[in-house]
């Protein structure tokens, strides 16, 4: 299986906020926010292991900044990392003014999706190489995120999490 690039994911999508997607003031609801990251999640997923996928876990989401009534709102979605089955997603959400065009980032989110067969097993998936320098940081913070998902989960012994013990080692 040859190994792809974060770029051979990326998906954009740019949507406008309406009336029936807002809170009583007129800012966009957190679910439909999640709804438009999960599915641009689920094709930059696809695209990197050209399999049926299904969302693993909603890992982080942060809402820093509200998205009002109106806004033009852009979701771009890369993945960050894969492992055996599962892939990182890594989500950038920007609002863009009204007057100047400008783009704001507003939220982020990571998510993992794991690529699965005609009958609902995980399959393999591509390797990613990981090529700008916020590729690499992210690709390798997305080991230390997995481990620490299993240590909580109890599926992993916080003594076998050496990436994750590795940042909390400090040296006399």
């Amino acid at each position: 299986m040859k190994a792809k690039t974060a770029f051979q994911s990326k998906t954009v999508m740019t949507d406008l906020v309406l009336p029936s997607e807002t809170n009583p003031i007129n800012n966009l609801f957190g679910g439909e926010l999640l709804a438009r990251m999960d599915r641009a999640a689920s094709i930059a997923a696809r695209r990197h292991s050209r399999r049926i996928v299904v969302t693993a876990s909603v890992n982080h989401v942060a809402f820093n900044r509200a998205i009002p009534l109106g806004s033009v709102v852009t979701v771009e979605a890369k993945v960050s990392r894969a492992f055996k089955s599962s892939m990182e997603v890594y989500l950038d959400v920007w609002i863009e003014d009204r007057e100047s065009g400008e783009s704001t980032k507003a939220n982020e989110a990571i998510y993992t999706f794991v690529a699965v067969d005609e009958t609902g097993r995980p399959v393999n998936v591509p390797e990613l190489v990981p090529e700008t320098q916020l590729e690499k940081e992210r690709f390798d913070g997305a080991l230390r995120r997995k481990q620490l998902s299993l240590v909580l989960a109890g599926k992993m012994k916080p003594s076998e999490a050496k990436e994750l013990k590795a940042i909390f080692e400090i040296e006399d």
